[in-house]
């Protein structure tokens, strides 16, 4: 009897497991249907291999010690005004020192951050972060302090340049790498000192490049922002953003303060291309053509004609200036210059602010469909005065224009009183924007001074409703507009009218 259960019990295992070889088996040669019959099956793709993460710590024990903090010494007589208040949510800066008016001189201190870029104490920071200083004292890691003083800057793209007084030593300092090849999810280190904690190290990728912000008038040709999640707080400005191998891809500059970790850096290539300047002169001069640029999207190219997006659409000409001498108009469209083709308006800017002034450059620009070339001498870039902003109510409405969305008004004397608009200007003024229209999605507002509507000149509102009554449904319409009340500019608006 018991011989006969151990002959049961052997049979029993060799049958489960020869059911279970089995199993393996289908498997393996991927025999086994699956078990719902109506579930479809994932295609295949080609697997992500995701290597180890950086090793961080070896990283910041390299580029903390190049990394100081900046603190500045600022005083201000009685009354005034400290003029390095943050103007919008983006700037960001950090300040001690008493708030409430005095009638006695007060002190202003102030805080960003730097790194060393030669062993002998250049340091590389932000513009805004020195702008105007008396005193100012860098920080090494260990604690000790040096005076340093300011040997360039720029304010157009926001970076200065210092260098210690009395060195009495080397210094570490980082190397300067390529911003061009960086790559949107490559990983990136900030070091700086945000909110008075000194050298803090944050980790991030880059999220975006080429960001612009329009923080200033005078910058916003030359924002290239490389966008990054590394955390960045007030006092980091200046700081360095390395790669993985301790090279300076940024210096971080700007945060939207509305946001979390959207912090912006300026690309390093824009230091390289200035630092000669800036060591040599103390500041940087540009080559300048006094041109507006835009960039031409789907429905711009559409509606001037053309079969490409490539180029720089001229928005704006400045009287008097190197462009309007050489013959440069509004609506041209520049696609070359001096036989290299100009893509955007990033190389166009960056192609002529590289070259000095006084040099000369054939343009070659797309007018009325037909391709010219213009001899124009570049001259040096200066800042570009802005008009206030005002505000007025609005005038009389033409029934005829609400195939854009707007009403407007001739520019007689009163109507110029009520908008504030001299007697240089032409056009007919916006007096109304209905909130769902081609104009509001164009950006208009009321105070805008239509000059142009599709090339031609515009003087009256018979003379726009002519010309806007000639497209047809699904047409553009090219108006060419100035503001005069708030900032001054003037560009193109393109309307595409409904079908």
């Amino acid at each position: 009897m018991h011989r006969e259960k151990h002959t049961y019990f052997s049979l029993a295992a060799i049958v489960v497991a020869a059911v279970l070889f089995g199993m393996v088996l289908a498997g393996g040669l991927d025999l086994t249907p699956p078990a719902d019959a109506d579930r479809p099956v994932a295609p295949s793709s080609p697997a992500v291999e995701i290597g180890a993460a950086p090793d961080f710590a070896g990283l910041a024990d390299r580029v903390v010690p190049s990394v100081v903090s900046v603190t500045i010494k600022d005083v201000q007589s009685p009354g005034e005004r400290d003029r390095r208040m943050p103007r919008d949510p983006f700037h960001e800066f950090w300040r001690f020192g008493p708030e409430e008016p005095s009638d006695e001189p007060s002190v202003r201190r102030s805080a960003g951050s730097g790194f060393f870029i030669s062993a002998d104490g250049e340091v590389v920071t932000n513009y805004h972060v020195i702008e105007e200083a008396d005193e100012i004292t860098i920080e090494l890691v260990d604690g000790l302090r040096f005076d340093a003083e300011v040997v360039g800057r720029d304010e157009a793209t926001d970076l200065a340049l210092l260098k210690v007084i009395e060195p009495g030593r080397q210094f570490p300092h980082l190397a300067l790498g390529e911003s061009d090849g960086v790559r949107v999810g490559e990983w990136v280190m900030a070091v700086g000192n945000p909110l008075d904690m000194d050298h803090t190290v944050t980790v991030g990728v880059v999220s975006a490049k080429g960001r612009v912000l329009g923080l200033s008038r005078e910058g916003t040709s030359f924002e290239n922002y490389i966008q990054t999640d590394a955390a960045i707080n007030l006092g980091n400005s200046g700081g360095p953003l390395v790669n993985t191998r301790g090279e300076v891809v940024a210096i971080n500059t700007a945060i939207n303060a509305r946001g979390q970790n959207l912090g912006f850096a300026v690309p390093v290539n824009i230091l390289k291309q200035i630092l000669p300047q800036l060591r040599e002169h103390g500041e940087v001069v540009r080559g300048f053509l006094g041109i507006t640029v835009t960039n031409l999207d789907q429905d711009s190219a559409e509606a001037f004609g053309l079969e490409s997006r490539d180029g720089a659409l001229v928005a704006e000409v400045a009287p008097g200036r190197a462009a309007d001498k050489g013959g440069v108009s509004h609506g041209d469209i520049i696609v070359g210059l001096d036989g290299e083709p100009i893509v955007d308006t990033r190389q166009l800017i960056d192609t002529v602010s590289a070259m000095p002034p006084g040099t000369e450059v054939e343009l070659t620009v797309i007018r009325d469909g037909k391709r010219t070339k213009l001899e124009v001498v570049l001259e040096a870039r200066d800042t570009l005065d802005q008009g206030p902003a005002r505000d007025a109510e609005p005038s009389r409405d033409d029934d005829t224009a609400e195939r854009l969305g707007i009403g407007v008004a001739e520019l007689s004397s009163q109507i110029r009183g009520v908008y504030g608009l001299g007697d240089e200007v032409e056009g007919v003024v916006i007096t109304r924007v209905t909130p769902v229209s081609p104009a509001a999605d164009e950006g208009l507002v009321r105070g805008d001074v239509i000059v142009e509507a599709n090339g031609r000149k515009v003087e009256t509102v018979d003379q726009l409703r002519a010309i806007v009554a000639d497209v047809p449904a699904g047409g553009y319409v090219r108006l060419y507009v100035q503001r005069p009340q708030l900032d001054g500019r003037s560009f193109f608006a393109i309307l595409k009218l409904a079908d």
